[in-house]
């Protein structure tokens, strides 16, 4: 398995504008949470817990981020864990709401990615490997910490290889 630096640097590769990073942003949480109230209709009673296909992504995702590194995995926990209890609140409303919530979310939030991945010039990576479905809201974590001065070692080890975020020229007067 790749680790935290090598997964993040390859998807890095597909994200340098910072158009398309600002969409990202905006585009990949609202996808997970789509996703999420999509998976969290349907429910199984284990042992008196609840327990939905949303419960059991976010299980899997938090072990696979945890094993990429500690300290994001926290963070994506934290992350995807509000998230998870948002979709509750959406699938407990009537079917017709519920549906027409999470595909509406989902469809409005690949739109913003596509919009960025139009200014960036190139494909999503998740189109030459699925993982970066799982490593989008990790970046959109990491991009995050980064703009705001934390996980600067982890920054320069993915520009090390991806390139630094390409800064938008200004016109001359």
């Amino acid at each position: 398995m790749k680790t935290l630096v090598e997964q993040l640097a390859t998807y890095a590769t597909y994200h340098r504008d910072p158009r398309n990073i600002a969409t990202h942003f905006i585009g990949v949480p609202i996808i997970v949470l789509s996703v999420l109230i999509l998976l969290s209709r349907v429910s199984v009673d284990v042992a008196g817990i609840s327990v939905t296909p949303a419960l059991a992504v976010f299980i899997l995702s938090s072990l696979f981020y945890f094993k990429l590194s500690l300290v994001y995995g926290l963070a994506m926990f934290l992350v995807h864990g509000a998230l998870l209890i948002v979709a509750g609140h959406f699938a407990s409303l009537g079917t017709a709401a519920w549906l027409s919530a999470g595909i509406g979310i989902f469809v409005v939030g690949w739109i913003i990615q596509f919009i960025g991945h139009y200014y960036e010039g190139r494909k999503p990576a998740f189109v030459d490997d699925m993982i970066g479905l799982a490593i989008g809201p990790l970046f959109v974590v990491a991009e995050l910490g980064f703009l705001v001065g934390l996980g600067k070692k982890t920054q320069t080890q993915v520009e090390a290889i991806a390139g630094p975020v390409r800064r938008r020229e200004t016109a001359s007067a």
